[in-house]
């Protein structure tokens, strides 16, 4: 069986789409569609199913994808880092969103990195969940941070850490709330406070109101910055109130420069997920980058 209709394959399976794959491939789309329909023929059954958008694959095309793709990764592990036996080091490739990514996850990989000899270059992109896990899943990562655990044989998925949501605003703010309001209306002694977020929808704001105040946010974004550090930052200078991870707000509420508008007895959560290809956690860069993340993440608070 030809290696290159199986490279294909495995890209459209994992794409969901012959355009798509063909733009992962620098093929026409024609091409790809060839490619496909000569490996049907040589199988003798039917790999996908061609639907108004995109594919979906058949019960053989998932068997066959969950057994080629973590052989075809590793043949092109090892085109991507040559044949030399003496040569230890490997390129990770790490995806996430910028500010988990960048506050947690880097610190702590970039302990391994030429560590007794045996560590590995790295190479970080960030993204929002959607992006991040169809980068992994074409093969441009070898592994991703993401808030949304992934569907399908072909993503294997580990919690790695749960994030706690905190409500903030600049202390001049805190003379302007009725407390004893908030303490037994809720969101309503909040309505005509700014909002600081990272988008429109309101994502962090959501996400509090219903788990903690049984309700939709009635305000609209005052500032809307796509990045929770400088959604940080508006709120110190007193922009607004905002809805962020402890990790990220812990050193400023400690320093007095926001204050924790509500201690909920259960705190809103989001858990994040440690997701790989299925099968390439054989691979020893990828499998140890993996094993110092969880365990750097059981001491994350």
């Amino acid at each position: 069986m030809d290696l290159a209709l199986l490279r294909t394959f495995v890209t459209v399976h994992r794409a969901g789409s012959f355009t798509r794959a063909a733009a992962l491939l620098g093929l026409s789309q024609p091409a790809v569609t060839s490619q496909i329909r000569t490996l049907e023929r040589q199988l003798g059954r039917p790999l996908f199913l061609r639907q108004a958008r995109g594919v979906t694959p058949t019960t053989i095309g998932d068997e066959l994808a969950h057994k080629a793709a973590p052989h075809l990764d590793a043949l092109v592990e090892i085109t991507e880092t040559g044949l030399d036996a003496d040569s230890s080091l490997r390129t990770l490739h790490l995806a996430g969103p910028p500010e988990f990514t960048a506050e947690r996850a880097l610190p702590a990989l970039t302990e391994l990195i030429g560590d007794d000899g045996h560590g590995f270059a790295l190479r970080a992109s960030f993204g929002n969940a959607e992006e991040t896990l169809e980068g992994l899943a074409a093969g441009h990562h070898d592994l991703a941070i993401s808030a949304a655990r992934p569907r399908g044989p072909l993503l294997t998925a580990t919690p790695l850490c749960d994030e706690e949501h905190v409500l903030v605003a600049a202390p001049r703010w805190v003379a302007r709330i009725d407390s004893d309001k908030l303490r037994v209306q809720g969101a309503p002694a909040l309505e005509n406070l700014p909002v600081v977020e990272v988008h429109e929808s309101l994502p962090f704001i959501a996400r509090y109101w219903a788990s903690v105040f049984d309700s939709l946010p009635a305000a609209s974004g005052t500032v809307i910055v796509p990045d929770l550090r400088a959604v940080l930052a508006c709120a110190t200078t007193g922009a607004g109130l905002a809805v962020l991870p402890r990790y990220l707000c812990g050193p400023a509420l400690e320093r007095g420069d926001v204050v924790a508008l509500s201690e909920p007895t259960v705190a809103p959560l989001r858990t994040y997920f440690l997701v790989v290809r299925t099968g390439t956690l054989a691979m020893p860069h990828i499998a140890r980058a993996h094993e110092w993340l969880m365990r750097a993440a059981s001491g994350w608070s």
